[in-house]
Order: C-alpha cells, then sequence, then structure tokens
C-alpha cells in the first residue's frame, strides 16, 4: 500500500487535468458502483450539506481528489431530482483561503428564504501544523456554484480542544431560532456537542451552552457529526461516538449511535428515554448526516459513508476508495426507529435474476424467512463454499455476519464477525447489492447492516436455506461523468 507523504495527501488541486488521468484510470474498476453515490477519483468520506431545494436535492461529500487516503479535503457537490438519480456537479467547495487552507470540512446545508445556505468547518493549520477550526458559511448561487463567505461566522470555543467540527444546523419553530450543533471534545478527553443560537442565518450566532445527556457525560472521547431532528413529535439524537469501544463493535473505536428522547432548547438538554442503540450494525457505516428541508413532520432522510475513518479497503490499491449509502427514509414508531431504503428503488429495477443460484454484481434480494433458522450465504463461489455468511438463530433471534469466507479480506484485526440481535422474529430480509457494496434492511427496517464488500470473480452465487428469495437486477441510476 502507498505511504503518502504529507506534501502528496495536501496537495492543491490546480486544475482538472490533474486527475484526469487517474479519472480513466478507475472508472473500469470493477468495483465502480452503479446506483451509490461515489467519488470521481480520489476519496469519499462523509456526507455534507444534504438538502432539499426548489425542486432538487442537493449532497456534498468530502472529498481528497489525489486517491485513497486522507488529505486536503474539498467539497464535491452531487444532486438529485429523487433521490435516486444523482448527477455529478464538480466541486462545491474549495480549500483555498485562510481559514480553510488544510481542508473545507464536514458540515450540513439548509434552504430559507428562497437560498441554500452551507456550512462547514474550516480547518486551519499553522507553519507548526497547529489546528484551528472555523465555523464557516457559503450560499448556493443562482448559476448554481457554492460561494463561500469571506469571514467564518465564529471561531473555535475555548476551554474545548482544537476537536469542534461538523456543524449541523437546524431550525426549531417554536423559538423561532436556528441552532448549530457542532461535534467537540472537552480539555479532559469527553466527547459533546456545542450548541449555539441565532435569530439570522449568517450572522448574530452566540454560545448557547454545551448539550447536557443525562448518564452519557463519559460516552466516548469525541462525538461527530451530531444530528437532532424531531419525527413525528419525537426528537432523535444522532452522532458518531469515536475514540472507544462499545460492546459487540469488535476492535473499531468509531461507531454512529442514536438516542429517542426530548431535546429542550432553552436548558440545552437532550433528555433520552432509553440507552443508545446502534444506527447500523455493520462493518461500514459511519458520519450519518440527515437532510434539511424533507417537509414531512412525520419522518426524515438520511444518507451515510460507506466506510469508518482508520479503515483501509482493497480498492486503495487503485488509488480510489469510498461510496454513500442509498438514502433512508427513518420514522418512530413504539419508541423505535425505523429505516428503510428511498421510496422508488423498486423503479430501478430491470427484470428478476435466473433462479439458478447465480448473483448479479448489481441487484435486490428480497429474503423471506420461514420461521425457523436461517442461512444465507452471498458471494459463493460455484460449490456454495466461502462467502459473506449471514446466520439466523430463531432461538436467540440472533444474525451473525460473517465475512472471513471471502477472497478478499480487510480490516482482519478490526473484526470480521459481528452480530446483529432481532427485536423481533426474522421475518423478512431486504439486500441492496453494488459493486462494492451490501446493504441489509431486516423487518421492514427495524435492524439494518451495511458493509464494503469485493467479491471477486469467482465469487458470484449464493445459496440459502430456511427461507424463499426473489432477486432483481438493478439499472445504473448515477452518472461517472468526469466533472471537477
Amino acid at each position: 500500500m502507498k505511504e503518502w507523504t504529507r506534501e502528496e495527501r495536501y496537495r492543491v488541486l490546480e486544475s482538472a487535468e490533474d486527475v484526469r488521468d487517474l479519472y480513466e484510470r478507475i472508472k473500469s474498476s470493477q468495483y465502480r458502483q452503479t446506483y451509490h453515490v461515489q467519488p470521481v477519483t480520489g476519496l469519499s468520506s462523509d456526507p455534507n450539506g444534504f438538502a432539499f431545494h426548489e425542486g432538487l436535492w442537493h449532497l456534498c461529500y468530502q472529498w481528497c481528489p489525489w486517491g485513497a487516503v486522507h488529505g486536503l479535503k474539498y467539497w464535491y457537490h452531487v444532486s438529485s431530482k429523487d433521490l435516486i438519480h444523482w448527477k455529478n456537479e464538480g466541486i462545491g467547495l474549495k480549500p483555498d483561503s485562510f481559514y480553510d487552507n488544510r481542508g473545507t470540512h464536514s458540515g450540513s446545508g439548509i434552504s430559507a428564504g428562497g437560498e441554500l445556505y452551507f456550512f462547514y468547518t474550516g480547518n486551519h493549520r499553522d507553519d507548526n501544523w497547529v489546528r484551528t477550526p472555523y465555523t464557516c458559511a457559503a450560499k448556493l448561487t443562482r448559476e448554481g456554484r457554492i460561494q463561500k463567505l469571506s469571514e467564518p461566522l465564529f471561531g473555535p470555543r475555548d476551554g474545548y480542544s482544537e476537536h469542534q467540527r461538523d456543524p449541523k444546523v437546524v431550525y426549531h419553530a417554536e423559538s423561532g431560532k436556528y441552532y448549530i450543533l457542532i461535534g467537540a471534545q472537552t480539555m479532559d478527553l469527553k466527547g459533546t456537542v456545542l450548541v449555539y443560537e441565532s435569530e439570522e442565518l449568517l450572522s448574530g450566532w452566540r454560545f448557547k451552552g454545551q448539550l447536557k445527556v443525562p448518564s452519557y457525560e463519559n460516552f466516548g472521547g469525541m462525538w461527530e457529526c451530531p444530528y437532532i431532528v424531531n419525527i413525528s413529535g419525537k426528537d432523535l439524537l444522532i452522532f458518531s461516538p469515536q475514540y472507544t469501544k462499545l460492546p459487540g463493535r469488535g476492535e473499531s473505536t468509531n461507531h454512529n449511535v442514536y438516542l429517542i428522547g426530548h431535546m429542550d432548547y432553552d436548558t440545552v438538554t437532550f433528555t433520552p428515554e432509553s440507552d443508545y442503540r446502534y444506527l447500523d450494525y455493520g462493518f461500514d457505516f459511519y458520519a450519518a448526516q440527515g437532510a434539511a428541508n424533507v417537509g414531512d413532520p412525520d419522518k426524515a432522510i438520511l444518507i451515510s459513508w460507506i466506510g469508518l475513518p482508520d479503515n483501509h479497503y482493497p480498492t486503495e490499491e487503485e488509488d480510489w476508495e469510498g461510496s454513500m449509502t442509498i438514502p433512508r427514509e427513518l420514522r418512530i414508531r413504539d419508541g423505535k426507529l425505523l429505516q428503510v431504503p428511498i421510496q422508488g428503488m423498486e423503479t430501478l429495477r430491470s427484470g428478476k435474476a435466473a433462479a439458478d443460484g447465480t448473483l448479479p454484481r448489481a441487484c435486490e434480494m428480497e429474503i423471506n424467512a420461514d420461521g425457523g433458522d436461517l442461512s444465507l450465504h452471498l458471494f459463493t463461489k460455484e460449490d456454495g463454499s466461502g462467502g459473506l455468511t449471514i446466520e439466523y438463530d430463531a432461538a436467540k433471534k440472533l444474525c451473525v455476519i460473517d465475512k472471513r469466507g471471502m477472497d478478499r479480506r480487510f480490516n482482519e484485526k478490526v473484526g470480521e464477525v459481528l452480530e446483529m440481535p432481532l427485536g423481533n422474529p426474522l421475518r423478512k430480509m431486504r439486500i441492496f447489492i453494488d459493486h462494492s457494496s451490501t446493504e441489509i434492511f431486516v423487518n421492514g427496517g427495524e435492524e439494518t447492516f451495511t458493509c464494503h464488500s469485493y467479491p471477486s470473480e469467482r465469487e458470484h452465487h449464493y445459496t440459502l436455506k430456511g427461507g424463499s428469495a426473489e432477486i432483481w437486477k438493478l439499472s445504473a441510476s448515477v452518472t461517472d461523468d468526469f466533472v471537477i
């Protein structure tokens, strides 16, 4: 694997020609996705700026153009009319000012007053590589470009570490105020959220306080990508705790969790109704972000990065890596979060796959359980051996997912076997397979499991015991055009 120097990782992209050869080389990779947003070149990580505005969904992702490495970050902009078909729009934000000289880092978007605004972390480093994070803003012009404000909204808060980032802007109708949630770390290395408020989006921001979450004062060493949304009268808090190991998550120290409860913006307190839950049980799911301006009080829309900050993946050898998940509709029922693929994914079905045990590279599987144990092996060899296995124990209501049988193994020390406990007996699984990812939705979205998967040429079969399967081939819905 290539060893990157700091100069290579933080090189400034001068023109599209700097990466044209890389694009031409990677576009023929067998692992390029067909219905998932992916990097035009290099690395994609956190989703950013996700919002609906004047009939169009806007999404950006963290982008390092040079290869599968975390270095100088840009925002790359894509758009969609239906959250299914995505178009490359080119660079959204460039690290070209004093305040973001070492990266335009993660943030959010919101549509208000006929304008679309973006909020991001400007990653500034001095000559000694000391970091200063700034909360910055930008606006979409009528020409479709994202134009930055010349000055940040505010700088780092004293009394906290340098880890202050990922501004998520929310509007609280009851108070008529906007709030910015900043993922942060205390000086004693505990994860938290800083809350700012203002009546205006581009001015008047003042510190409201540190978010209080009873019983979570010592939960993780940094909370990335905080997000609060009200769904059907319940408040949902989603965040990504880092620098900690959690039960059932192997050796990983990066996670995505959620709490359902009540948010009091006056006291800056989120009161949970129950313990935290994993947003997704998979090997590769992180930095989830909710869309602004969904327009339905009974649902939210979420998208996430398929990947983890410290993990490594096979396509790094090809100088690219990363993907976004399928957007998900979130609802709350009986105190539990339900996550289902965005409505309309079935329009990509291009016909039934042959019932001969072969597995198309891009497909949707619907598995119906028969009430007992179930064994599903994906990406097996022709003789049924190997692959990604999903074993369901009906007595325990437990799914065990094991990827050790794949030809291309990766992140072995982090863990290759994970459990997904179910609240109810297994009835149905809806599985979306693309060239380098697998997303599993169980029992109408009661549980989900997301992972990267890189089957070799001989791994294109499956076996199933304890249920029945329908498989549909899925058409491409994401353009892979070279737009910089």
